[in-house]
C-alpha cells in the first residue's frame, strides 16, 4: 500500500501511441504441459479401496481412465484415453520490476504419453507407477493417493530422471491433468479480481504486485511504459492454488513453487508445477460449505476479531497530531461511530521525485507527532484505538533532529539478517527514489530480532495494531540463510504474517490486529485480517470498486474469510489521457458496501488533496456517519459471522453460490451475502439510484424500507431502488436472524418501523 505513487510523476509525459493489447505482465513465453495418451499394462485394471476412498483404473468405451472416488462421489478423474500426468524439460525465468514478477516459461521437451504399469497398496496409500515418454525421452513416475482427514485426500506425483538422447536429469516441470464437466464452474484461486468463475482461464499462481489498471486501457499500457507495473487480469498479491467447483469438489496444490492452474482447454483442468514433483489435496462434500470446511481445516482458519473492531469506523488519517485531533473531533461531532484511527505516517514522511513517501525506520517521528503519548492516551480514553503501519523492509534513517534513535537497517546488516545477493552483500531493492533491504525470515535469529523490533518500536508506541504491508518482494535470485527462493517466494507472505504474530505475543497484546494484503496457502492461519490491496479510486471492474468486491469474494472462498478493502480505493493517477481522482459519490457508495463487512476502514489514498475525503464537508461527514452507524448496528450479527469463519471456515462476505448453491441467483457476481442472512446488492456504477438484484426463492424484506420483494416459489431478478444513503440490503421474511438485524437497525434509527 505504501506508497505506489513512486512512479506516478512519470505518467505526466507527452501523449504517445501505445499498443492496447496484452500488458507486460503477460509478456514472455507461457507454456502449459498438455497430456498425451494413456495406456495400461495387462492386469492393471480394477479398483483398490483404502481409508474411505477408492482408486479405479478402467477402460470405459475401450479407453484407459483413472478415477478417485470418495463416498460414491468422483473427486478427481482423468480424461478417458488421455494421460493424467506429464513432465517436461525447459526453462523458467523471471523479470522483476519493483515487485511485479513476470514469468517466461519455455518447455522444450514434453513427456506427455503415459503408461500405467502397476497399481498397488503401500500401507494405507494406493500407488500407481509407470513411465512417461516423449519422443526419445522417458522417465519413471509414481503417483500416490492417501486419506488426509475428514473429506480430504492427498495426492503426490514424483517423476524420476529423464533419460534418452544424451539427457540424464530430473524434469523441470510436472503436471497433473483431470477432466472437468461441461458447464462446471471454478471458484477461488486466492484473491482474483476479474471474475468469480474462472473456467476457461489460465491462472498463474505467483505472489506479486496487483498492478495499476490491470488491463484497463490506455492506463495499463501507460503505466507499463513508465514502470512495468500495469498488471493484467491475473496479477494479485494473494494467489492461492485452490479451487472449489460447482460439482462440490475441491483441489489444492501443496508446496510453494510457481504453478499454473490451466482451465483454458475444454473438458480439461491442468495443474502444472515448475519442479520434479507435485503435491495436491482433494476435497469433496455435499455442499460448497463442506468443501470449504475441509480445505480450511487443512490449511488453517481465521479467528474472530477483537470486539472493538465491530463498533465503528477505522479512520485513515495522517498529517500530525493537531490534524488528527481536529478531524476526529469533527467526525465525532457529525455522529460518526469511531472505533480507531489508522495513522500510517507515524514514522515520518519523506519527499522524493515521485511524491511523498514514508520513512521505513519503524520508529515514531516525534516532530510530526509531538505529544504522541498524550494523543494515544486521550484517544483511548474516548474508546478509540490507534493503529499504525510497518513492512518487512528497512532503510537508513534520516539525519537531523528528527533522526530515529535506532538504525534497524544497520543492526540487521551487521548481524547478517538481510536477504542477500549471490556475493553475500545485502540485496538493496529499488523502491523508486530510494532502496530498501528485506529481512531474511529464513534465519530464525533474524525472525526473532525483527519480531522484537516490531514489539518494541511499533507496538511499543502504545498502538493496538498495524497494517503489515508488502510480503511479495522476495527476489528469485536472492541468497537466503536457508532454503530456495523458488520454493519460498510464494510462502513469504505467510512467513511475514508469522513475524507479526510473534511480535504481538512479545508485546503481550493478544488482541493486536494486523492486516495484510499479500497471502498464500497457510496465511489465513497466521493473519487475523486481510485487505484487498490497492484499487483505483474508480468504479472500474478491472481495478476499481467492482474489482474489490470480486477479489474479496474469491479470496473468501480460498480461506481468506475475514477481509476488507480501502473505503474509496487507494490509487489516484494523473495522465495526459485522463485523471483518476476519487469522487464524493464513489466514496459514499464504497462506504455503503463496506458497512456490511468485518472492518470499516478509510484511506486518504496516494493523492489525498485530489481525492474526496469523508471529512471534507458537512454533507460527506453526515453520509459517512450514517454508514458507520449501519456498521455498528450490525455488531452482534457480525460476531456470529466471525464465529462461523473460525469454526466452519466460511467467509464473512459470501457469494450467493455459497448460501444458495442450487438457485439461479447463484450466477450473480455483483452481489453478496454478509453471513448467511443478509443479502446486499451494492451500487457499482456512477449516477445510479437503482440496482439489479437476484433474489433466491422466497420473500425478501429490504432492511431499511421494510418493502417486500421476491416470489416464494422461484428465484427472481429485479431492479430495486437504492438511492444514496439507502443501500439495497435484504433478509428473508420470518428469518429469526433477519428479524434481529431489522430490529438492530431500528434501534439505531436507521430503518423504517414495520
Amino acid at each position: 500500500m505504501m506508497l505506489r505513487s513512486r512512479w506516478l510523476a512519470g505518467l505526466l509525459l507527452p501523449i504517445v501511441v501505445l499498443p492496447l493489447t496484452a500488458s507486460t505482465a503477460e509478456a514472455g513465453v507461457l507454456d502449459t504441459l498438455s497430456p498425451g495418451s494413456l495406456t495400461l499394462a495387462p492386469g492393471t485394471t480394477g479398483s483398490l479401496a483404502a481409508g474411505g476412498f477408492r482408486v479405479t483404473v478402467s477402460r470405459p468405451g475401450g479407453q484407459a481412465r483413472l478415477a478417485v472416488t470418495s463416498g460414491g462421489r468422483t473427486v478427481w478423474a482423468g480424461v478417458p484415453g488421455r494421460a493424467f500426468a506429464a513432465a517436461g524439460l525447459g526453462r523458467l525465468s523471471w523479470r522483476d520490476r519493483t515487485g511485479m514478477f513476470t514469468p517466461s516459461e519455455l518447455i522444450a521437451w514434453t513427456l506427455a504419453d503415459q503408461s500405467i504399469d502397476r497399481v498397488g497398496r503401500s500401507g494405507g496409500d494406493v500407488v500407481v507407477g509407470g513411465t512417461l515418454t516423449g519422443g526419445p525421452l522417458k522417465a519413471p513416475y509414481q503417483w500416490r493417493v492417501s486419506a488426509a482427514g475428514q473429506g480430504r485426500l492427498a495426492m503426490h506425483l514424483e517423476v524420476g530422471t529423464v533419460t534418452g538422447s544424451g539427457v540424464h536429469r530430473r524434469p523441470d516441470v510436472v503436471a497433473l491433468a483431470s477432466e472437468r464437466g461441461s458447464g462446471e464452474r471454478f471458484h477461488g484461486f486466492g484473491e482474483q479480481f476479474t471474475s468469480f468463475d474462472l473456467a476457461g482461464r489460465r491462472i498463474p499462481v505467483i505472489v506479486r504486485e496487483q498492478g495499476i489498471g490491470r488491463g484497463r486501457q490506455p492506463l495499463t499500457a501507460m503505466v507499463d511504459l513508465v514502470s512495468g507495473q500495469g498488471g493484467s487480469w491475473d496479477t494479485t498479491y494473494a494467489p492461492i492454488p485452490f479451487y472449489a467447483t460447482s460439482s462440490n469438489r475441491g483441489f489444492a496444490l501443496t508446496g510453494g513453487r510457481y504453478s499454473v492452474l490451466d482451465l483454458s482447454r475444454p473438458g480439461l483442468a491442468v495443474a502444472q508445477t515448475w519442479g520434479p514433483r507435485q503435491g495436491a489435496e482433494l476435497y469433496a462434500g455435499a455442499s460448497p460449505a463442506e468443501v470449504l470446511a475441509a480445505h480450511t481445516a487443512s490449511t488453517g482458519r481465521m479467528g474472530a476479531l477483537p470486539a472493538w473492531t465491530r463498533d465503528g469506523a477505522v479512520l485513515g488519517l495522517q498529517g500530525g497530531t493537531a490534524r488528527v485531533r481536529r478531524i476526529v473531533d469533527e467526525m465525532s461531532a457529525s455522529g460518526t461511530k469511531i472505533a480507531a484511527v489508522w495513522l500510517q505516517d507515524w514514522s515520518g514522511q519523506r519527499t522524493t521525485s515521485f511524491g511523498d513517501r514514508l520513512w521505513w525506520t519503524w520508529q515514531l517521528d516525534k516532530n510530526r507527532y509531538p505529544g504522541w503519548d498524550d494523543l494515544v492516551k486521550d484517544l483511548h480514553e474516548r474508546g478509540i484505538k490507534v493503529l499504525t503501519y510497518v513492512n518487512p523492509f528497512l532503510v537508513d534513517p534520516p539525519g537531523g533532529s528528527g533522526a530515529a534513535p535506532r538504525n534497524l537497517l544497520a543492526e540487521a546488516r551487521d548481524r547478517g539478517y538481510l536477504v542477500a545477493r549471490a556475493d553475500g552483500s545485502p540485496y538493496m531493492l529499488d523502491q523508486g527514489g530510494f532502496s530498501a533491504a528485506l529481512v531474511d525470515f529464513t534465519n530464525p535469529h533474524a525472525r526473532l530480532w525483527y519480531a522484537r523490533a516490531i514489539a518494541t518500536e511499533v507496538a511499543g508506541a502504545g498502538v493496538d495494531g498495524w497494517m503489515a504491508d508488502f510480503g511479495e518482494g522476495l527476489p528469485f535470485d536472492a541468497k537466503l540463510y536457508s532454503g530456495d527462493p523458488a520454493e519460498l517466494h510464494n510462502r513469504w507472505p505467510m512467513e511475514w504474517a508469522k513475524v507479526n504474530r510473534r511480535a504481538c505475543e512479545l508485546a503481550d497484546r493478544p488482541d493486536c490486529v494486523y492486516f495484510m494484503r499479500s497471502a498464500y496457502t497457510g496465511s489465513a492461519g497466521q493473519a487475523p485480517l486481510f485487505w484487498a490491496g490497492d484499487q483505483l479510486v474508480d468504479w472500474d471492474a478491472q481495478d476499481g470498486l467492482a474489482s474489490a468486491l470480486r477479489g474479496m469474494l474469491s479470496g473468501g472462498v480460498s480461506g481468506m474469510t475475514l477481509t476488507h478493502s480501502d473505503i474509496g480505493g487507494y490509487t489516484g493517477v494523473d495522465t495526459p489521457l485522463g485523471n483518476y481522482h476519487r469522487s464524493a459519490e464513489l466514496l459514499q457508495r464504497w462506504a455503503e458496501l463496506a458497512a456490511f463487512g468485518v472492518f470499516f476502514r478509510t484511506h486518504e489514498g496516494n493523492q489525498p488533496a485530489k481525492n474526496a475525503q469523508v471529512y471534507d464537508t458537512e454533507q460527506s461527514r453526515a453520509a459517512f456517519a450514517r454508514a458507520s452507524r449501519i456498521y455498528a448496528a450490525l455488531a452482534d450479527y457480525r460476531a456470529t459471522v466471525e464465529r462461523e469463519a473460525a469454526t466452519r471456515g466460511l467467509p464473512a462476505l459470501r457469494h450467493t453460490w455459497l448460501v444458495h448453491p442450487g438457485s439461479p441467483a447463484a450466477a450473480a457476481d455483483d452481489q453478496f451475502f454478509f453471513g448467511s442472512a443478509l443479502l446486499v446488492a451494492p451500487v457499482l456504477k456512477p449516477g445510479a439510484s437503482t440496482v439489479p438484484v437476484h433474489l433466491p426463492a422466497g420473500r425478501w424484506i429490504n432492511v431499511f424500507t421494510g418493502r417486500a420483494y421476491g416470489d416464494r416459489d422461484r428465484a427472481v431478478q429485479l431492479i430495486v431502488p437504492a438511492p444514496l444513503g439507502t443501500p439495497a440490503a435484504f433478509v428473508r421474511q420470518s428469518d429469526p436472524q433477519g428479524t434481529e438485524i431489522r430490529a438492530a437497525l431500528r434501534r439505531a434509527e436507521l430503518a423504517t418501523p414495520p
